[in-house]
């Protein structure tokens, strides 16, 4: 991936991390994304302490002037992405009779169309250069549900209609477009979980043990390198069998 920009979005932990090292680790330029300035500097530490090319920035997906503003720094740095991966998420669970207005509104802000605002900045560069992989994280639950998560699957959901759609509109230009629909992944929040609920999970996933980041940021570099250059408009399940599509 010599040459390539890759931009990967929530890239601070968990999944995103694991992203971004792996196609630093490839070759590529990563720019990785976090909430603060913070998270920025250590994706960046991260980055430059492993011997690897790339930088972090701030993003605030539900903002559209931030995104406007990373994608203007992108621009005068000449980093605007070849690669763009959109894997940042939030939740708001909650029961449906409880959820509230702003539960609702700030998942679909910044799952849905925060990704819509950030891919429709980066096209453009994409088709000028006729070129260009877009990999959005989808979930296992876009496919089975999970109580309290209506409004985190619907948005995980709409990312797979928004791929078709858009898989169909670029691939002349030589862009693919495809989602990873990750199954329960070794992270902060899957941590938490006790013993006996992980037990729970584990029981109904046929690989009999919760996925890795890493296993995740494997199907990133299949996707985004020559082995998927014929591959667009998918979901690529990564869940140990627990959902066979």
């Amino acid at each position: 991936m010599q040459g390539e920009n890759a931009l990967v979005t929530g890239a601070s932990r968990g999944i995103g991390r694991a992203v971004a090292l792996a196609l630093a680790e490839n070759g590529a330029y990563v720019t990785g994304t976090a909430t603060t300035q913070e998270g920025a500097q250590q994706v960046g530490t991260l980055l430059s302490e492993s011997g690897l090319q790339g930088s972090g920035e701030i993003l605030q997906l539900q903002d559209p002037a931030s995104i406007d503003a990373l994608l203007a720094r992108l621009g005068e740095q000449d980093r605007m992405p070849t690669i763009l991966v959109n894997n940042a998420g939030i939740t708001r669970d909650n029961l449906l009779l409880r959820m509230k207005d702003e539960e609702w509104d700030d998942v679909l802000n910044t799952n849905l169309r925060g990704v819509f605002q950030l891919t429709r900045g980066c096209l453009r560069s994409m088709l000028k250069a006729r070129r260009g992989r877009i990999i959005n994280l989808s979930s296992v639950v876009a496919y089975i549900g999970n109580p309290g998560q209506a409004n985190y699957a619907s948005t995980k959901a709409g990312l797979v209609g928004f791929t078709r759609a858009l898989a169909q509109e670029v691939g002349a230009r030589g862009i693919t477009a495809n989602c990873i629909a990750p199954g329960f992944i070794e992270t902060d929040m899957t941590r938490e979980l006790s013993d006996e609920q992980r037990e729970v999970l584990r029981q109904r996933i046929p690989l009999q043990r919760l996925g890795m980041a890493e296993d995740v940021a494997a199907a990133v570099l299949y996707l985004a390198g020559e082995g998927g250059v014929y591959v667009t408009g998918e979901t690529l399940h990564v869940n140990g069998g627990m959902f066979m599509g």
